[in-house]
């Protein structure tokens, strides 16, 4: 939409909210709370208790919550302990994505260390030849290779006709997940446990772990049963500690809530990757271009996780799991280059598949101010990078999309929702048009004939515009309140920087400057000068604010030109100096 119309859209915004260029803002509190710069965000936010704000300032692995109050979870260790003790052969059953690779890798390190003969192997479905989950040709096949036990991590919960094949065949399978469950008890699979802290009757506090997260609760217990106490010996608790570098992966990857226990993963697990004793992930760190840095979540997220999913988003995750278990040496650097090469051949792909996609949904007028969803298919699209590209049109386009790939007469693809959407609840009132489905309210997995397209196109329209047919198919913003250029100094960034690691439910901080007027003409940067340098005048010098992908608003911020600025507070370090550089998210021309 070109600025003029824009501006126009604004003459009279609804209280309380302010159209920018791209988004609609929103405060986070309607209150004008008072103070320093962090308290003021802190209270928007809710943090208006000591307790409660100084445990989230301070999270501690003393927060982490008692594993034995998940459902099933003490009877899942201590079957698992008596396979070991009976040299009895187990079976990791992961996902291919970084959530369910992780998660392998923690039981799998546990149990070796444990016993580090013990027959224990991984199993991770091919996404394009199995698909998601448990599969009964696998479990066929694993049992008749000898396994005993099989353990699922990140998948299952939905497995009720697999969990029937494996007490058939005589193999005791243990389901941890985190994915939605049943309503209930009754349409449980019926396995010998079934690990997840959602189940319909969990009492365990925090309901919102990723499947990594699950799998080193598990990992915990068998520790713990293991030594006869809460306190286990020193070579297992240090273990423990540094499995919290997969855990941050996982959870950070799979976009759960960093808040609660997740936080105090995440933010432990963060400051270990750099040097975990993992020669594969310190490989991967390196391949990664950050040997020299702290690892972020921003790095996990832009970075690290791509790379991991890479080959198991364009074939077999297995080298990926082997990065994460038993890679050393050349072989480590051998695995973590490759898997950068499929990354960018990842890219390339993404790239293609979303013009096309965009192209599509405009051609059926999905793309129109009275859709309020994207449902496409499309027998070239790889379904390893559907998911990925789902996410990029739910975000520009503001609404729930799914993408499908043709296998014959399956169409198996992947979905993505927006705030206020659930998908996964929405899929629910398709279940009689699908094959399969399964996942979270905001992403989700599916299958169903070719011939019933145009129903579930139908039938999501429909209940899309039941959902979100009131509000607008635009970009919506919530930043943290208004902010004085004054106020952004090294110190006062600092200071909230120790609300890290951000991520969904802690997301970063926006705050609004209000009629700042540019102290110099705004300066095109990059190859092709798709991005801008806006210089803000604060007492003798100026204050740089970067805009990623605003090139094309050079000739509108001009010196002196006013607009109001949607800002995330940063400080940027170059050759050893220190200074604030805030990131523009959007901004208001007056």
């Amino acid at each position: 939409m070109s600025v003029s119309a824009h501006r126009s859209a604004v003459d009279d915004p609804p209280a309380g909210t302010t159209r920018g260029m791209h988004a609609v803002w929103h405060p986070r509190s309607a209150d004008r709370p008072t103070g320093s710069l962090v308290q003021r965000v802190l209270s928007a936010r809710g943090f208006d208790d000591d307790d409660t704000t100084r445990q989230f300032l301070e999270p501690s692995l003393h927060h982490l919550h008692d594993p034995s109050a998940i459902p099933d979870l003490d009877k899942a260790a201590a079957r698992v302990l008596d396979a070991l003790s009976a040299r009895e052969p187990i079976v990791l059953y992961g996902d291919y994505d970084v959530d369910g690779t992780t998660a392998c890798a923690i039981l799998y390190h546990t149990l070796h260390a444990l016993d580090p003969e013990a027959p224990v192997t991984t199993y991770l479905p091919h996404r394009l030849e199995e698909g998601y989950g448990l599969n009964a040709d696998a479990i066929r096949s694993l049992a008749a290779s000898g396994a005993k036990l099989i353990v699922s991590v990140d998948c299952g919960i939905t497995a009720k006709a697999e969990a029937a094949l494996a007490k058939e065949l005589g193999v005791d399978l243990i389901i941890t997940d985190h994915h939605n469950p049943p309503a209930s008890l009754e349409d449980l699979p019926d396995a010998y446990a079934v690990v997840h802290p959602r189940r319909p009757d969990s009492e365990y506090p925090f309901g919102e772990l990723c499947g990594a997260g699950v799998a080193y609760k598990l990992a915990w217990r068998i520790c713990t049963l293991d030594a006869g106490s809460e306190r286990v010996a020193e070579p297992m608790r240090a273990l423990l500690v540094e499995l919290l570098a997969l855990v941050a992966l996982g959870t950070i990857a799979d976009v759960v809530p960093l808040i609660d226990e997740n936080r105090a993963i995440a933010r432990f697990g963060l400051r270990r990757i750099k040097r975990s004793p993992l020669a594969g992930l310190r490989q991967l760190v390196e391949a990664s271009g950050l040997a020299g840095d702290n690892v972020s979540e921003e790095d996990v997220g832009f970075r690290l996780a791509p790379r991991l999913n890479a080959c198991g988003r364009l074939g077999h995750a297995g080298e990926t799991l082997e990065l994460l278990t038993t890679a050393a040496g050349e072989r480590a650097s051998e695995i973590a280059e490759a898997l950068t090469r499929q990354n960018d051949e990842r890219r390339r792909i993404e790239r293609r598949i979303l013009q096309q996609a965009l192209d599509e949904a405009d051609r059926l007028e999905m793309t129109a101010d009275s859709s309020r969803c994207v449902v496409l298919a499309h027998e070239s699209w790889h379904p390893g990078v559907v998911g990925i590209v789902c996410s990029r049109i739910a975000e520009r386009l503001c609404r729930p999309a799914i993408l499908l790939c043709r296998d014959g007469e399956i169409l198996r693809g992947s979905g993505r929702s927006v705030s206020g959407f659930d998908l996964h609840g929405a899929l629910t009132e398709c279940a009689d048009l699908l094959e399969t489905f399964g996942g979270h309210d905001h992403a989700a997995g599916l299958s169903l004939r070719s011939d019933r397209l145009a129903d579930l196109q139908a039938r999501l329209a429909e209940i899309t515009s039941r959902e979100l047919g009131g509000r607008e198919c635009v970009r919506e913003i919530e930043y943290d309140g208004d902010a004085e250029i004054g106020e952004l100094s090294v110190e006062s960034l600092a200071d909230l920087a120790r609300m890290e690691p951000f991520g969904r439910a802690n997301p970063r901080v926006l705050v609004r400057l209000r009629g700042v007027a540019m102290a110099r003409d705004a300066t095109p940067f990059g190859a092709t000068g798709d991005h801008l340098s806006l210089y803000l005048p604060h007492r003798d010098r100026e204050i740089r604010v970067v805009a990623w992908r605003m090139g094309g608003l050079a000739s509108e911020l001009g010196r002196g030109a006013q607009a109001d600025l949607l800002i995330e507070p940063a400080i940027s370090t170059w050759k050893g100096r220190t200074r604030v550089e805030p990131r523009l998210e959007d901004l208001l021309i007056h």
